[in-house]
């Protein structure tokens, strides 16, 4: 369900003295810093795939946007211009700009498909069985969810649904941060079983 780290293989470096905050660690990964990007992942990767999650709605989905947005903020890190805005606002741009070209690829997909089906009058499009299908897609992840431990649920909600970063959740929760990972990656595990995402 949420992000994986992509899979990068940035040069190792150390940071300088004095760049503090998410601004100070993309300029760290502009110059190809592992553990700054590692940093970064760890302060933005919740909030990108909640607002991915928001515009799409699908899960699976999100997941893709998440890495992709993350792997994007690897590579043009130099490309950010503090002039222009904070470099929070900077990354959630990004993700904004790709669930929405992904919602456009895929209405576009759903447009050829429904001017084929008005070619072939023999596969009506049943409204009624689309919105069940919807709505017993939102019972079973609502069924997931309930599955979970209450930490693994709390973690899950305010990362991926409330858009909280890690470290964020484990002040909420007043828990170790170590253990919020922990939770975290055991629940969305759990989830994506009861989703039946595959991998």
């Amino acid at each position: 369900m949420g992000p994986r780290k992509p899979t990068v293989r940035p040069s190792e470096g150390g940071g300088q003295a004095g760049e503090v905050g998410l601004e100070g660690l993309l300029r760290r990964v502009a110059r190809g810093d592992r553990a700054a990007f590692e940093e970064v992942y760890e302060q933005v990767a919740g909030q990108v795939y909640g607002l991915a999650l928001r515009v799409l709605r699908d899960p699976a989905q999100s997941e893709e946007v998440a890495q992709d947005v993350l792997v994007e903020v690897w590579r043009s890190a130099a490309r950010y211009e503090p002039s222009r805005g904070s470099a929070r606002a900077w990354v959630m741009t990004i993700a904004h700009r790709r669930a929405v070209d992904r919602v456009r690829s895929a209405q576009a997909a759903v447009n050829r498909e429904e001017r084929v089906a008005r070619l072939d009058v023999r596969r009506p499009f049943d409204e009624v069985a689309d919105s069940v299908e919807k709505t017993l897609e939102l019972e079973r992840l609502r069924r997931c969810l309930n599955g979970l431990t209450e930490l693994q649920r709390e973690s899950v909600t305010f990362a991926y649904y409330d858009g909280y970063s890690y470290r964020e959740v484990a002040e909420l929760l007043k828990v170790p941060l170590a253990t919020v990972k922990t939770r975290m990656r055991d629940g969305l595990i759990r989830m994506r079983d009861c989703l039946g995402v595959e991998r």
